[in-house]
């Protein structure tokens, strides 16, 4: 074995660890492998023996190859518009031949949908900092040459990143519970396409809005009644086992966020432990202006 392939070894025994870092930065599983190959390439231009610690080496790098990425993006949104967004719901397989359903189902198993939505709204040195320090241990002195930043400011921007990753409820712990549970009851039901258990959480005068842009063409805006509200609901169940809870505005909500990218963010009032009424919101704008956070 000549030194290439003892080098293409060691590097491949980081290969899995490299690119769950770079998906946790990026939120995007084809940006996460051309992230790791770069660190490849950029491996391939250097005296490898000289490095001591090659695990941490190309940490670093791959996640200075994300931070640039990161500051490159235009918009909060990367290049993916709705209309693949909903190809992926509809054939995730086809949807974009780079990414393995597979491969992404076990890493959004390690890390929730939700969770890579609140992480699009950092800036891209929080997300650094963040990712880094509290999902893998690294320590601030570290992370602070990546960023161009003190360790101290470094720290302040992981603890500014952890807060708005935290939220905070605008209700009362144990109203927020309760209706967590309910919430979580119906997309339940929901992803099953369960008719009556959609039922057992709606209050029988329900109302459902929805932005027309979260709906088929000619659907309606507003649907009032437990039955077709339900209905309506069940027939969506491939979309809701996208769908994630969420803390939306400081409330229990919910969010459908193919590969990490928000789609939709549903907002309910429950009373009574029943769901007297949610809302669809899938204009851009208004997605925009919401408050999320992952629901802890």
């Amino acid at each position: 074995m000549d030194e290439r392939d003892g080098l293409a070894e060691r590097f491949e025994a980081q290969r899995g660890r490299l690119r769950a870092v770079a998906y946790r930065m990026l939120g995007s599983l084809d940006e996460a492998d051309d992230a790791v190959q770069e660190a490849w390439l950029r491996l391939g231009r250097i005296d490898a023996g000289e490095v001591d610690n090659l695990a941490g080496w190309l940490r670093t790098v791959v996640t200075r190859i994300c931070l640039d990425m990161l500051r490159s993006r235009s918009s909060r949104r990367e290049d993916l518009t709705a209309q693949e967004t909903l190809d992926h719901i509809a054939n995730p397989a086809r949807a974009n031949p780079r990414e393995d359903p597979e491969d992404e189902a076990l890493l959004t198993d390690s890390v929730s949908r939700a969770l890579l939505v609140v992480l699009d709204a950092l800036g891209p040195a929080e997300r650094v900092a963040f990712v880094l320090h509290d999902m893998y241990a690294v320590p601030f002195d570290q992370i602070a040459p990546i960023v161009e930043r003190t360790p101290v400011a470094t720290k302040k921007l992981a603890s500014r990143a952890r807060h708005k990753v935290q939220g905070r409820p605008v209700v009362p712990a144990a109203e927020l519970a309760r209706n967590r549970q309910v919430v979580s009851a119906f997309l339940t039901a929901a992803r099953a396409g369960d008719l009556g258990a959609i039922l057992a959480v709606l209050a029988p005068d329900v109302v459902r809005r929805a932005d027309p842009a979260a709906l088929p063409p000619g659907g309606a805006t507003v649907v009032r009644g437990a039955r077709p509200v339900a209905e309506g609901t069940a027939a969506l169940a491939r979309r809701s086992r996208l769908a994630e809870l969420a803390l939306v505005d400081g409330a229990v909500g919910v969010v459908v966020a193919p590969r990490g990218r928000l789609l939709f963010a549903l907002t309910f009032t429950v009373e009574n432990d029943s769901i007297a009424a949610y809302e669809v919101i899938a204009d851009p704008a208004r997605l925009r202006r919401l408050s999320l956070a992952v629901l802890d």
